[in-house]
C-alpha cells in the first residue's frame, strides 16, 4: 500500500509542476536554458523512480499511467521552453 501512495505522490508531483509554470516570454536565454536542463533533469529522476517500480511489479496500471503522465507533462513544458528559446536566439543574434 505504501507503494501505491509513493506513486500517487509522484503523479501529484508532476502534476503541481505542471500548474506552476513560469512565464518563459519574460525570461533571458540563460534561464530558459536553464530551465530546459531542469525540466530534462526532473523527467529523468521522474522515470527512473518509477521504473523502479515497475521493476519491482508494483502496480502495473498505476505506473504505466505515471510514466505516461510525467512523459506527457514536461514533454509539453519542454517544448514550451524550447519554442521561447528558439525565438530569442533568433532575435537576437539572427537579426
Amino acid at each position: 500500500m505504501e507503494e501505491i501512495d509513493e506513486i500517487k505522490e509522484l503523479i501529484n508531483k508532476i502534476n503541481l509542476r505542471d500548474l506552476n509554470s513560469r512565464d518563459y516570454q519574460k525570461m533571458k536565454i540563460e534561464e530558459l536554458s536553464a530551465n530546459i536542463r531542469e525540466a530534462m533533469k526532473f523527467q529523468q529522476d521522474i522515470i527512473q523512480r518509477i521504473e523502479e517500480f515497475e521493476i519491482k511489479g508494483l502496480q502495473p496500471d498505476l505506473t504505466k499511467y505515471a510514466k505516461m503522465v510525467c512523459k506527457n507533462t514536461t514533454e509539453r513544458e519542454i517544448l514550451k521552453i524550447q519554442e521561447v528559446y528558439l525565438k530569442k536566439i533568433e532575435n537576437e543574434y539572427l537579426k
